[in-house]
């Protein structure tokens, strides 16, 4: 199993902790806010049951009927995860209306708002986790998880706040507000966790920064030709697409050519793991003047 495959089944083990405390917090209190915090945590179970599923369909290697291999799949996932929030989200507008109807004040909300706390820690902790471990290991998917339990988190801190600031003044009615905030507050993550893995399946090119590092390792290896040109980039998980044009000597044997470009992609590979390369050699008067010069 590998180190994104643990990450994702620990995302599934701590989600349903992290429920059933939450659930408990609710039952404990009757809290429509706790209600739709325990909510929302059903959604982290099931998107990193989606996630681990995704992880596992991207790791495949290419095959014949998918020869650039399966790395999209983790962007599928990050774009269901941001449907079944919004979705959570409009169940917890749902609770807070009914909430707003029947107000009414909370049972043992010290003892809940301990719980639920737990669970709030415990979620901010594996968050940390996601993030930083999904970043470094180049995964949509964990990344994703990662920002979504950011906002629970946020709104988790949230919800404790507000429903101990109902339980102090006896305004009953703090509760299902909170809730509806909580929901809006999701209904915001949803959107921007579906916004950054659509554009990853539209096939983005790879930031300004990683563009200027290509740019300037083809310009430092590839001695011996004219100019690179119509370099295009694009990513899919953890896996990054590179293809240009390299213009070399109208004399330059196939041999000699062939060895510039190793060189190229052998040094393109060291800053970009993975990467795979396509390089078309042309004669020099197909040359543009344009694009990557080498000096």
């Amino acid at each position: 199993m590998s180190a994104t495959e643990k990450i994702a089944l620990g995302s599934i083990l701590t989600g349903i902790v992290v429920l059933a405390l939450k659930a408990l917090a609710w039952w404990m209190t009757g809290s429509v806010a706790l209600l739709s915090d325990a909510l929302e945590s059903t959604v982290n179970v099931a998107t990193a049951v989606a996630a681990l599923i995704a992880i596992r369909i991207a790791a495949k290697p290419a095959d014949r009927g998918h020869p650039y291999g399966h790395h999209k799949a983790e962007f599928f996932s990050a774009v269901l995860e941001g449907v079944m929030i919004i979705v959570a989200a409009l169940l917890i507008l749902r609770e807070a209306w009914h909430g707003f109807q029947n107000p009414g004040m909370l049972d043992a909300p010290l003892e809940g708002l301990l719980v639920n706390g737990a669970a709030s820690i415990l979620n901010g902790l594996w968050c940390w986790v996601l993030i930083s471990r999904g970043r470094k290991l180049k995964s949509p998917a964990l990344v994703a998880d990662g920002h979504h339990l950011l906002s629970d988190v946020i709104s988790s801190i949230g919800v404790i706040a507000g429903v101990g600031l109902a339980v102090i003044t006896g305004w009953a009615v703090l509760d299902p507000a909170l809730a509806a905030l909580v929901a809006l507050n999701i209904l915001w993550s949803g959107w921007k966790v579906m916004a950054s893995s659509l554009s990853g399946l539209m096939d983005e090119a790879v930031s300004e920064d990683t563009l200027a590092d290509i740019r300037a390792t083809i310009s430092d290896t590839a001695t011996g030709a004219i100019e690179a040109h119509d370099l295009r980039t694009r990513h899919a998980g953890p896996r990054t697409f590179i293809d240009f044009h390299l213009v070399v000597e109208g004399g330059t044997t196939v041999d000699a050519a062939h060895d510039i470009c190793d060189r190229i992609e052998q040094a393109l590979k060291q800053k970009l793991p993975g990467a795979l390369i396509t390089i078309h050699v042309e004669p020099e008067h197909k040359a543009k003047h344009s694009g990557v010069v080498v000096i």
